[in-house]
C-alpha cells in the first residue's frame, strides 16, 4: 500500500508549485532568453517528472490536464504571442479550407473505391466524401479498413474523373497557388520554427532514447528517486495464454489483471507490469525471461527509471500536440515539415529520417503516433509529400531489411506508408527516373532470397520456420513493385525509359532465377518419401503474377521500350537455354517423307520444371509485337531472324506433356505435391502467366516452323513418335499383345498430344495471335463457363482471371451472352447463357478441366435435344489469325497431321479392345471439322486464300503406292454406318455434310455458273434424308412405348384377379369409414359446437380410440391410460421470444415461486416436438445406448456433438432432431354430465367451502403433534366431499414413469435447477409451459395472418395436444396435497381467501397461465367430490370468472384515447358501448385518482375487444385440445366472424360483460376486492410502464437498408472494457439491439464457472440462453444456444446479384433482403433457432470444434 499513500501526498507537495504557475509568464521569459533550447529543456526535465509516471496507476486524465497547463500552455503562448485560444483561431479563419480530405481511418470503419473511376483501388473514400461525391452512382467496391490508410478525395491523381466530393470542390476564383506561410508575419514563423524545432527534436530524441536509467543532455530531473518500471514490450511470437500465465507468475497478479496487461501490451506496444524500487522490478524481469525463453526467443522486458518512461510518455503527447496544432493552419503544417526534413549542416540525417530508421526498435503505440504525425503533415501537403518520397526512397533498402527482421505486423511498420507515395503516378514516375525506385526494389528482394543451388535458381527445400518467417515478410516489396507500376505512363522522357529497362533487367535477373526451379524428376518403382516443398514457388509466381502481366503493359505502351524489353528478355532465354542442354543427343526424325533435326529428351527420365517465367515472359512480349504491329512496322530492329523456334519451344512444351503424362497416371508415385503443381498451373490464379503463355510459345514456334516438323517434335516429346512412325502403323497392336497399362497410358497421351494440337491451332483468343479485343476474351470465357450450368455472379468472378486492379471486366460483357434469374427465399442470383451464343460453344475450350468438359458437353447436347435439333457439337467458327502467327493454320493439312487421323480412324475400324478410345476418336473428328470450317471461312474470304488451304482435297485423297491406304473420307463413309460407334454418328454425319457442301461451292465458284441453287438443293437433299430418319426413331420409340404399357396394364390386371378378396374388403372398409363420420359429424348449423362447460361436445368411443405406430420397433399400439406408454420426442427450452421486459435481474433458482406469471412474460418455458413417436420401452433403451456411446466416445476423443447427453439431449431417431426428454400421450378422458349444475354463485359457494374443509383438515394435521386441541371453528366439508378419500391412479406403471419424466424435465430445464421430482414446483412448471407454449403458438400464427384452426403442421398439432392432455394429468404425480395448496392459492388470487396471504394484485397475474393452472389443477380437488358436480360446469366457472378479471385487467391498462371523430356505430354495439361504460366508472369509483374519466364507449368497448381477443384464441386452442371439441368453420378462416364464433366455441356471451351484470351480487364484492388490492394503485401511478393489452408481438429490431450504414456504426463502437479502444469484433444482438465486443479477452465475463465471451453472456441475460447475433465486419449471422452450440446462418443481406457476402470478401455494396430477415425472424418466434444449430452442425462437423462460449 506504501504506493497508495504516497499517491496521496504528492499533489499537495506539488499544489504550491502548480498554483502559481502562470504560462502567460513562462513564455514571455522565453522570448527574452538567448538560449531557447536550453531553457525549454529545464523547463521539462523540472515539471514532466512531476507530471507523469508518479505511482504504479498511470492517471491520464489528470496528467492531460496538468500536462496542458504546465507545459503545453506555455508552448502554445509563446507560439502565438497572445492568448492561444484566441491566437489559433485567428489562424484558421486566415487559413485556406484544403481541398484533401486526409481522414485517418479508424479499424473497421467502411471505406469505399470506385471501380468505374478509382485510378487504382488502394484509391479509397470516407463514407463522408463518398455519401457527397458522384461515385455513389456508380460500380463501387465497399470494404472495411484495417487502419492507418486516409481519405483520397481531393487527391486529383487518384481518380479518373470525380476527385472532390461536394465538400471539399474548390472555390473557382481561388489562388490557392500562393505560398500558405505568406499569411504568417515574420517573427510569427520564427517562434513556431523554434518551437516545433525543440518540441520534435525532444520527441525524436526520447522515442529512439535506448538507455533505460538516464536522460539526454539538459532533461537531467533535480532529485532523482529509487523508482523504475518493469516494462513488457509486445511482440508477435507469444500469444496471448503464455503472456497471461508469465504475468501470473511474475508479479503475482490475478487472471484478470494479466488479462488487462495482455490486451493492454497488444494495443499499445508495452505496459509496466510493476512499479518500485529497482530490486523488485528486476526480479520480475527474471522470472519473465526465464519463463518464455524456452521455446522462442524470451519476451522483451526493460527495468527503467521512472523519469525515462514520463519523458517518453510527454514526448508521445508533444507529438499529438504537434498534430493538433497544424490542424489549424496549413502554414503550420508547412513549417513542421520544413523542420522534419531539414538535415544538418554536414549531412546528419533529417529528424524524420532518424524516426523512420529507428522504426523497428520503437514500440507500437510509438510508432501509431509518429505514423499519424507523417500522414497529417508530410502527407497532406504537396511539396513536402514529394521530398519525404524522396528520402524515403533513398532509405528504402535499410528500412526494408529492418522491416523483414522486426516481428510486428506491417500495419505498424513505416514501410506500410509506401502505399500514399507510391500509388501517386506521378511521383512513382518521378521515383523511378530520379531515385531508379523500381531497381531498388527488384534488387532488395533478390538479395533477401539468398537460397540458390548450383545453376543459381532459388531453392525453397527445406526451409527453416525462420527462413518461411523471413519469405513472407519479403512478399510486401512484391506489393510496393506493384504500386509502383499500377498507373501505366503516357508519355515516356528518355530518363523514364533508361530507368524502365534497367529496372526491366534486373527483373529478368529474378525471373532468371525462378526459370527452371523446383524440378522434379519422375519416381520409378518406389514412391517418394517425403513430399517436396513446391508452395513457396507457387506463392511467388502468384505473387509476381500481376507483375509481369503490368510489365508486358508498361512495355507496350512505347514502341521503343517493347523492342529493347524483347531484345533483353530473348538473350536471357538464350542464356537460361546455354546451361541446359548439356548431354542431350542429337537426333533426326523421319515420318510421311518429311525428317526433322532434334535432341533426344524423355519428360519421364529427366528433369523437368514447371516453372519457366523467362519463356513466358517472351511469349507475352512476342504476342504484342504482333498486337501492336511493332513486328511489321520495324521487322530490321528485331531479331526474328536469329530465333531458333525449336529452342523456344522446348521447355514449354516439356511442361505440357509433364501435365499430359501426370493425367495418363505415369507420375503416381511423385505424390500429391505434383498434383497440386499441375492443379494451379492451370488455375485461374496462375494460368495466365503459365498455362495461356506456354501454348502462345508453342504457336509462336510452330508458326515460324515447318508444321510437319513442329509436329514430329511433338510427338516425339509426348513419347508416340514410334507408334506413329512405322510404315504399318494403322494396323495398332495387331501382333504383339502389349502390358495393358501400357496402352491405357499410350492412349490418354495420343489424346492429350491431340488436344494439344486442336490448341495450337485453334487458340486465336489472346490479342496479337488472333484478332480480337480483350472484349471478345472475356466474352468466350464467360460463355464457356455458363454452358457448364447457369453460374452465380461470384462463381464467374472467380472464375475469371483478375487483373491487377482486381477487376475482371465481365460487367462490360455479361449483359450481352446472359440473362439474369433472381433468387428466392434461399439461393442466389444466376446467371443463364442466351440460347443465340450457344453456337460458339467450343468442347476443347482450352480452360476447361476434365469434369468440366464432360459437364458441359452433357449440357449442350441436353438442350440441343430439348429442342429437337441435332446433338453434334460442331467447332465453332474462330476469329481470324494476325499475320505473325498465320501459318499455323497450315498444321490442318499438313502430312503428319493426316497421317496422324488416318491412323485414328483406321483403328476405329473394329470394335475397341482398349487399342483405341472414344475420346481419341472425337477429338480426331474434332481437328477435321476445324479443317473444313477453316475452309468455308477462306472461300468466303478472298480467292486465293482459298487456293492455298484445300482440306476437302487432302482428305480424299488415298495413300502412297505401296500402302494404298484408304483416304480419311472414304474411312469416314465406312465409318458412319459402323455399330459401335452409334455416339459418333451425329459428328460424322455433320463432317461428311460440310464437305459436300464445299465441293459444291469450289464448284460453283470454279464454274462461276449462275446455277447457285445447286450446292442448296444438294444441302436441302442431305437435310430432308435428316429429318426423314429421325422421324423414323421417333415412331419407332412411341410403338416400344405403347407396347410396353400395353403389358404393364396387363399385369395389374392379373394380380387384381388373384387377389380379389383382399381388394373388396379394403374397399368395404373405406364405405363403412365414410358413411359413419357423415353420421357423427355435426351439421354446421347446428350449435352444439362448443368446447368448454356442460354443455360440450362429447366424444364417442371411436373418437377416443387412438391408434399410432412407434417409430424404432413399428408396432402399432392404441393409446389407453392402462395401456403401454407412447412418448413424444419433445424439446423443453427457456424462452423470452414473448418477454417485454428483459431488465428483470435474475432470480435465484432455489427460492423462486413461479406460481404467478407475470403480464410482461419475462421468460417463460416453451416446448416443441418434431412429432415422433415410440414406446416408452424403446425410447429408454434407445437413450440408454445414446449415454453408453457417448461415454466411450469421450474416453477415445474430446469433441462436443451437436447434443449434451449429460442434459438428456438426444437426437430423434428418425429425423435426428434435437430433443431433450418426451411427452406421454394420453386418451381422452371419460366425462359424464347430469343435467343439474349449479350456477357461478352457488359453485363459487361450494368451492369456498370445500376450500375451508382443505384448510381445517391441513391445520389438524399440523396442530395433531402440538396437542390435540379440538378446534372450535372446526367446518363441516359439504355434502360429498370426502377429504379421506384417495382415488385410484387411473394409469399404468410406465405411463406413471413418463408423466414424471416430462414434469421433472421441464421444472429442471425450466429453472435451471437440479431434477426432483418431489418439488412442489414441478406441476406449476408443467402449467406454465403449457400456457406459454399455447401463447406463442397464437401470437405465431397472427403474425403470419393464419387461421386459428387447421393451417398448423401435424407437429405442432400433436405436441399441443399431447401437452395439454399431460397437464391435465400431472397432477396425479405429484402429492395431492400440494396440487390443492397450488389451486387454493391460485383462486384466492380472484377469490379472496382469509387463510391466505401475499395474493399478487390483479396486474400482475398474466390471465391465461392463470386459467390454464386453475383447470389443470382442478381436478385434484374434483376427485374427492362425489356430489355429482362435473368437471365441466367448473371449467366453465372458472373461464368465466378469469375472463371477467381479464376483462377489468385490460380496462386498468387502457391508454386513454386520442382526440378524433367520435366513431358511431349503429345501434349494434350501442348495448355493449354502455355496459363498458358503466363497468369502467365503477372502477374509477373504486380508484378515485388511478383512472382518468373516459367519455367514448365506442373507445373503451374498442379496448376490451382487441385486448381480450388474444386471450380468447389462446383459450379455444387449449379446451380444443383439452377436450377434443371440434371446431366451427368459421375458425378455420381468417377474417370476420371471428368474434362471434370464438364466444361461442367457449360457452360465453358475445357481449362478455353479460357475464359481470348476469351475476352483479356475486362479482360487485370481488370488484371491490380487486381494486382495494395496494398493488393497483401503486402500479397506476408508477413510472414503470404498464404491460398494455394486447401485447405487441416482439419483432428483430429493424435493420438499415444500406449495409455500410452498419459498418459505420460498428466502426464507432469502441469496447465498454478497454478504455476507448476499437472493438474487433463488433457484434450485434438481433433480439435487443445492444452492440457487442465479441471475441475478445477484454469482454470475457464468468457465467457459471466458466469464462464467457460477451456474446454468450448477453445470450443469458436477453434470451434465455439463446442470441440471433450480426457480426457485423463478417457480414453473418451467428445462431448460439448454452455455452456450446452455434453455428453460422446466411446474412439477409444481398448485393445486387442476389448474394449473400459472408467474410465482406467482394466488397460489393449490401443491401437489406425483408423476406430473407423475416425467415431469421420466423425461427426465432418458432424457437427453432436451437433446432437449427443442432442440424447445422449434425451436416458440418467442423462447427461442433469451435469454442462458442468465446464468442
Amino acid at each position: 500500500m506504501a504506493a497508495a499513500e504516497t499517491d496521496s501526498e504528492v499533489p499537495c507537495a506539488r499544489c504550491s508549485d502548480f498554483l502559481n504557475f502562470s504560462a502567460k509568464d513562462t513564455a514571455a521569459k522565453w522570448l527574452e532568453v538567448d538560449n531557447l533550447h536550453k531553457e525549454v529543456y529545464q523547463h521539462l526535465a523540472c515539471f514532466v517528472p512531476k507530471i507523469y509516471c508518479l505511482g504504479p496507476n498511470l492517471n491520464p486524465q489528470n496528467e492531460d490536464l496538468l500536462a496542458q497547463l504546465l507545459l503545453q500552455g506555455p508552448l502554445e503562448w509563446y507560439l502565438c504571442g497572445e492568448e492561444p485560444t484566441v491566437g489559433l483561431a485567428k489562424l484558421e479563419q486566415s487559413n485556406q479550407p484544403s481541398q484533401l480530405c486526409g481522414h485517418v481511418f479508424k479499424v473497421g470503419e467502411p471505406t469505399y473505391s470506385c471501380r468505374d473511376c478509382a485510378a487504382d483501388p488502394t484509391c479509397v473514400l470516407c463514407m463522408q466524401c463518398f455519401l457527397g461525391s458522384v461515385h455513389k452512382e456508380h460500380r463501387y467496391r465497399m470494404t472495411t479498413s484495417g487502419g492507418g490508410g486516409f481519405c483520397d478525395c481531393g487527391d486529383t491523381e487518384a481518380w479518373k474523373k470525380g476527385p472532390y466530393c461536394q465538400k471539399h470542390e474548390p472555390n473557382i476564383g481561388d489562388s490557392s497557388q500562393k505560398d500558405p506561410l505568406a499569411n504568417l508575419s515574420e517573427q510569427m514563423i520564427d517562434r513556431t520554427r523554434n518551437v516545433f524545432s525543440i518540441i520534435l527534436k525532444y520527441a525524436v530524441d526520447m522515442l529512439t532514447w535506448e538507455k533505460e536509467n538516464e536522460l539526454p543532455e539538459g532533461l537531467e530531473p533535480p532529485a532523482r528517486g529509487d523508482t523504475y518500471y518493469c516494462m513488457l514490450f509486445n511482440d508477435e511470437v507469444h500469444t496471448y495464454e503464455q503472456v497471461i500465465y508469465t504475468l501470473q507468475k511474475a508479479v503475482n497478479c490475478t487472471q484478470k489483471e494479466a488479462v488487462s496487461f495482455a490486451t493492454t501490451v497488444d494495443r499499445d506496444g508495452r505496459k509496466s507490469v510493476r512499479f518500485g524500487d529497482f530490486q523488485f522490478c528486476e526480479q520480475a524481469k527474471s522470472v519473465i525471461v526465464r519463463n518464455t525463453s524456452r521455446q522462442t526467443k524470451p519476451l522483451r522486458v526493460q527495468v527503467m527509471h521512472s523519469s525515462v518512461v514520463a519523458h517518453q510518455c510527454f514526448a508521445l503527447k508533444a507529438l499529438n500536440w504537434l498534430g493538433q496544432i497544424i490542424r489549424s493552419s496549413d502554414a503550420l503544417r508547412r513549417i513542421l515539415c520544413l523542420v522534419g526534413l531539414h538535415q544538418g549542416p554536414n549531412g546528419e540525417n533529417s529528424l524524420v529520417d532518424t524516426l523512420m530508421l529507428c522504426d523497428s526498435k520503437m514500440w507500437k503505440g510509438a510508432r501509431n503516433v509518429y505514423h499519424q504525425l507523417f500522414m497529417s503533415s508530410l502527407l497532406m501537403d504537396p511539396k513536402y509529400k514529394k521530398l519525404f518520397a524522396i528520402q524515403f526512397a533513398k532509405n528504402y533498402e535499410r528500412l526494408q531489411s529492418d522491416y523483414v527482421k522486426d516481428d510486428h505486423d506491417r500495419e505498424f511498420s513505416v514501410t506500410d506508408l509506401s502505399v500514399q507515395m507510391f500509388t501517386v503516378p506521378s511521383l512513382a514516375r518521378m521515383l523511378i527516373t530520379e531515385e531508379n525506385l523500381m531497381t531498388t526494389i527488384i534488387q532488395t528482394f533478390v538479395d533477401h532470397l539468398r537460397h540458390r543451388d548450383l545453376q543459381g535458381r532459388f531453392q525453397f527445400e527445406r526451409y527453416t520456420a525462420q527462413q518461411a518467417f523471413k519469405f513472407r515478410r519479403v512478399q510486401s516489396l512484391i506489393g510496393d513493385l506493384k504500386y509502383v507500376l499500377i498507373s501505366r505512363p503516357t508519355e515516356w522522357s528518355n530518363e523514364l525509359r533508361d530507368k524502365f529497362l534497367e529496372g526491366f533487367e534486373a527483373f529478368l535477373e529474378l525471373l532468371k532465377c525462378m526459370q527452371g526451379m523446383d524440378p522434379v524428376v519422375r519416381q520409378v518403382g518406389q514412391h517418394i518419401e517425403m513430399e517436396p516443398e513446391w508452395e513457396a514457388a507457387f506463392t511467388l509466381q502468384m505473387k509476381l503474377t500481376h507483375i509481369i502481366s503490368m510489365m508486358q503493359e508498361w512495355c507496350a505502351s512505347d514502341e521503343r521500350v517493347l523492342i529493347e524489353a524483347y531484345k533483353k528478355c530473348l538473350s536471357a532465354l538464350t542464356h537460361c537455354h546455354s546451361g541446359f542442354t548439356d548431354g542431350e543427343q542429337p537426333i533426326t526424325l523421319t515420318m510421311c517423307g518429311h525428317s526433322v533435326d532434334t535432341i533426344r529428351y524423355c519428360v519421364s527420365q529427366e528433369k523437368v520444371s514447371i516453372h519457366l517465367p523467362v519463356s513466358r515472359l517472351l511469349a507475352g512480349l512476342h504476342a504484342l509485337l504482333s498486337k501492336t504491329e511493332v513486328a511489321y512496322r520495324f521487322p530490321e530492329l528485331l531479331p526474328l531472324s536469329e530465333l531458333s523456334p525449336p529452342m523456344l519451344i522446348e521447355h514449354p512444351l516439356r511442361c505440357l506433356v509433364l501435365c499430359a503424362q501426370v493425367h495418363a497416371g505415369m507420375w503416381r508415385r511423385n505424390g500429391f505435391s505434383l498434383v497440386n503443381q499441375i492443379y494451379y498451373y492451370h488455375n485461374v490464379k496462375c494460368r495466365v502467366e503459365m498455362f495461356d503463355k506456354d501454348l502462345v510459345m508453342l504457336q509462336a514456334g510452330a508458326s515460324m516452323m515447318d508444321p510437319n516438323h513442329f509436329l514430329m517434335i511433338v510427338l516425339s516429346r509426348f513419347e508416340l513418335f514410334h507408334i506413329f512412325s512405322s510404315a504399318d502403323c494403322r494396323k495398332r497392336y495387331g501382333r504383339e499383345n502389349i502390358n495393358k497399362d501400357v496402352v491405357q497410358q499410350n492412349n490418354t497421351l495420343i489424346e492429350e498430344m491431340l488436344h494439344l494440337v486442336i490448341m495450337v491451332v485453334g487458340e486465336r483468343y489472346i490479342a496479337g495471335v488472333g484478332q480480337v479485343e480483350s472484349y471478345d476474351e472475356i466474352k468466350r470465357e464467360i460463355i464457356h463457363q455458363l454452358c457448364i450450368r447457369p453460374m452465380a455472379h461470384s462463381e464467374l468472378v472467380k472464375a475469371l482471371p483478375e487483373n491487377e486492379n482486381k477487376e475482371t471486366g465481365m460487367e462490360r460483357v455479361i449483359d450481352h451472352v446472359a440473362l439474369f434469374k433472381k433468387p428466392g427465399v434461399t439461393g442466389r442470383g444466376l446467371y443463364k447463357l442466351r440460347p443465340e451464343c450457344a453456337k460458339m460453344f467450343n468442347l476443347y475450350f482450352n480452360h476447361y478441366s476434365r469434369a468440366d468438359q464432360s459437364k458441359a458437353e452433357e449440357a449442350q447436347r441436353k438442350i440441343k435435344r430439348q429442342n429437337g435439333e441435332d446433338s453434334v457439337l460442331p467447332p465453332p467458327v474462330p476469329p481470324h489469325f494476325c499475320p505473325l502467327f498465320g501459318s499455323l493454320v497450315n498444321i490442318l493439312q499438313c502430312d503428319v497431321l493426316l497421317g496422324i487421323l488416318g491412323a485414328v480412324l483406321q483403328w476405329a475400324m473394329e470394335p475397341s479392345g482398349g487399342h483405341w478410345s472414344e475420346s481419341m476418336l472425337q477429338r480426331v473428328l474434332h481437328l477435321l471439322g476445324m479443317g473444313l470450317v477453316e475452309e468455308q471461312q477462306h472461300l468466303t474470304g478472298s480467292t486465293e486464300d482459298g487456293i492455298s488451304f484445300n482440306f476437302t482435297l487432302k482428305i480424299s485423297r488415298p495413300g502412297e503406292a505401296p500402302g494404298n491406304t484408304p483416304s480419311i473420307l472414304a474411312l469416314l463413309e465406312t465409318l458412319q454406318n459402323a455399330p459401335h460407334l452409334e455416339v459418333h454418328k451425329d459428328m460424322i454425319r455433320w463432317i461428311l455434310k460440310t464437305v459436300a457442301n464445299i465441293k459444291t461451292t469450289r464448284e460453283c465458284t470454279a464454274s462461276a455458273s449462275p446455277a447457285d441453287s445447286s450446292g442448296h438443293s444438294q444441302e436441302e437433299t442431305v437435310r430432308d434424308k435428316d429429318k426423314a430418319e429421325r422421324k423414323r426413331k421417333a415412331e419407332m420409340a412411341r410403338l416400344r412405348r405403347e407396347k410396353i404399357m400395353a403389358q404393364m396394364s396387363e399385369m395389374q390386371r392379373h394380380f387384381i384377379n388373384e387377389n380379389k378378396d383382399l381388394f373388396q374388403q379394403s374397399l368395404e372398409e373405406l364405405d363403412a369409414t365414410t358413411s359413419t363420420s357423415l353420421e357423427h359429424s355435426p351439421s354446421t348449423c347446428d350449435s352444439t359446437l362448443v368446447c368448454v362447460g356442460p354443455r360440450r361436445w362429447r366424444a364417442g368411443a371411436s373418437d377416443r380410440r387412438q391408434v399410432v405406430t412407434c417409430i424404432l420397433c413399428q408396432e402399432e399400439q392404441e393409446i389407453r391410460a392402462d395401456g403401454k406408454a407412447m412418448v413424444l420426442a419433445a424439446f423443453v427450452q427457456r424462452s423470452t421470444v414473448m418477454s417485454k421486459n428483459r431488465k428483470r435481474p435474475p432470480y435465484n433458482p432455489d427460492k423462486y415461486d413461479p406460481l404467478f406469471m407475470h403480464p410482461d412474460l419475462s421468460f417463460g418455458t416453451h416446448t416443441g416436438s418434431c412429432g415422433h413417436i415410440m414406446h416408452s420401452h424403446c425410447w429408454q433403451r434407445y437413450f440408454e445406448a445414446v449415454q453408453a456411446k457417448e461415454q466411450r466416445r469421450q474416453q477415445r476423443l474430446r469433441v462436443h456433438t451437436s447434443y449434451d447427453v449429460e442434459n438428456g439431449e438426444f437426437l430423434c431417431p428418425l429425423c435426428e432432431c434435437l430433443s431433450n426428454t418426451v411427452i406421454p400421450l394420453l386418451p381422452l378422458t371419460k366425462t359424464t354430465c347430469s343435467t343439474e349444475q349449479p350456477d357461478q354463485r352457488q359453485w363459487i359457494n361450494i368451492i369456498s367451502q370445500q376450500i375451508k374443509a382443505l384448510h381445517a383438515a391441513r391445520k389438524k394435521t399440523n396442530a395433531e403433534g402440538v396437542d390435540d386441541a379440538d378446534s372450535a371453528e372446526d367446518c363441516h366439508p359439504p355434502d360429498g366431499f370426502r377429504l379421506d378419500h384417495t382415488p385410484k391412479n387411473p394409469y399404468s406403471g410406465t405411463i406413471k414413469e413418463m408423466l414424471t419424466t416430462f414434469g421433472t424435465a421441464t421444472y429442471k430445464v425450466g429453472l435451471k435447477v437440479h431434477p426432483n421430482e418431489q418439488d412442489a414446483r414441478v406441476p406449476i412448471m408443467c402449467w406454465g409451459s403449457c400456457a406459454y407454449t399455447i401463447q406463442s403458438i397464437e401470437r405465431l400464427l397472427v403474425d403470419e395472418e393464419k387461421p386459428l384452426f387447421g393451417s398448423l403442421p401435424c407437429r405442432q398439432n400433436d405436441c399441443l395436444s399431447s401437452l395439454t392432455r399431460f397437464g391435465s394429468a400431472c397432477w396425479t404425480a405429484s402429492s395431492q396435497a400440494v396440487v390443492h395448496g397450488h389451486f387454493i392459492r391460485l383462486l384466492a388470487a380472484l377469490v379472496p381467501d382469509s387463510q391466505v396471504e401475499n395474493t399478487p394484485c390483479i396486474l400482475d397475474i398474466d390471465m391465461f397461465h392463470m386459467l390454464v393452472s386453475l383447470v389443470l389443477s382442478y381436478p385434484a380437488l374434483h376427485c374427492l367430490d362425489s356430489s355429482g358436480m362435473s368437471e365441466d360446469a367448473a371449467q366453465l366457472h372458472l373461464l368465466h370468472l378469469v375472463t371477467i378479471a381479464h376483462i377489468v385487467q385490460i380496462l386498468l391498462t387502457s391508454i386513454p384515447e386520442e382526440v378524433r371523430m367520435e366513431q358511431e356505430s349503429g345501434g349494434a354495439e350501442r348495448e355493449e358501448e354502455e355496459s363498458v361504460c358503466l363497468l369502467y366508472n365503477t372502477l374509477r369509483s373504486h380508484l378515485s385518482s388511478g383512472l382518468h374519466e373516459v367519455t367514448s364507449g365506442w373507445h373503451l368497448w374498442h379496448c376490451v375487444k382487441t385486448g381480450i381477443l388474444p386471450y380468447l384464441r389462446a383459450a379455444a386452442l387449449f379446451f380444443h385440445y383439452l377436450n377434443g371439441a371440434p371446431v366451427p368453420p368459421e375458425l378455420h378462416a381468417v377474417g370476420v366472424g371471428e368474434w362471434e364464433a370464438l364466444c361461442g366455441y367457449l360457452c360465453l356471451p358475445s357481449n362478455p360483460l353479460q357475464l359481470y351484470y348476469n351475476n352483479l351480487e356475486l362479482l360487485e364484492p370481488l370488484l371491490q376486492g380487486w381494486c382495494s388490492h395496494p398493488g393497483v394503485l401503486q402500479a397506476l401511478q408508477s413510472s414503470t410502464a404498464l404491460i398494455r393489452f394486447p401485447r405487441e408481438s416482439n419483432h428483430l429490431i429493424e435493420l438499415p437498408e444500406d449495409y455500410s450504414a452498419l459498418i459505420n456504426q460498428a466502426s464507432s463502437f469502441t469496447c465498454p472494457k478497454s478504455g476507448g479502444d476499437k472493438s474487433r469484433a463488433p457484434t450485434l444482438c438481433l433480439v435487443c439491439g445492444a452492440m457487442l465486443c465479441s471475441q475478445s479477452y477484454c469482454c470475457q465475463t464468468e457465467l457459471e464457472g466458466d469464462d464467457v465471451g460477451a456474446c454468450t453472456a448477453h445470450t443469458f441475460s436477453c434470451g434465455a440462453g439463446v442470441g440471433i447475433f450480426l457480426r457485423v465486419r463478417e457480414s453473418q449471422v451467428l445462431f448460439l444456444a448454452g455455452k456450446t452450440k452455434g453455428c453460422f446462418y446466411a446474412p439477409p443481406y444481398l448485393d445486387d446479384y442476389g448474394e449473400t457476402d459472408q467474410g465482406l470478401r467482394r466488397g460489393n455494396p449490401l443491401h437489406l433482403c425483408q423476406e430473407r430477415y423475416r425467415k431469421i425472424q420466423k425461427l426465432w418466434r418458432q424457437h427453432s433457432i436451437t433446432e437449427e444449430i443442432g442440424h447445422a452442425q449434425e451436416a458440418n462437423q467442423t462447427l461442433v470444434g469451435i469454442d462458442w462460449q468465446h464468442l
